[in-house]
């Protein structure tokens, strides 16, 4: 799955573990998300949409 979290997180300021905090997972996880390694659960994918404003479908795509 493809995503536009690091580009999100660049325009923010914040590290890897900043949103990691944020999100209350570990910055590794942040990394294998934004590098497609590893595809968020339901529930993470809507906390980093509500975290960001915007909807899951702006963040995450299946191309």
């Amino acid at each position: 799955m493809e995503n536009r979290l690091k580009e999100l997180r660049a325009e923010k300021g914040w590290s890897q573990a900043a949103l990691g905090d944020e999100l209350n997972i570990s910055r590794q996880s942040v990394n294998a998300i934004e590098k497609g390694r590893y595809d968020p659960s339901l529930p993470l994918a809507f906390k980093i949409a509500r975290l960001f404003e915007m909807k899951i479908e702006e963040i995450f795509s299946d191309n």
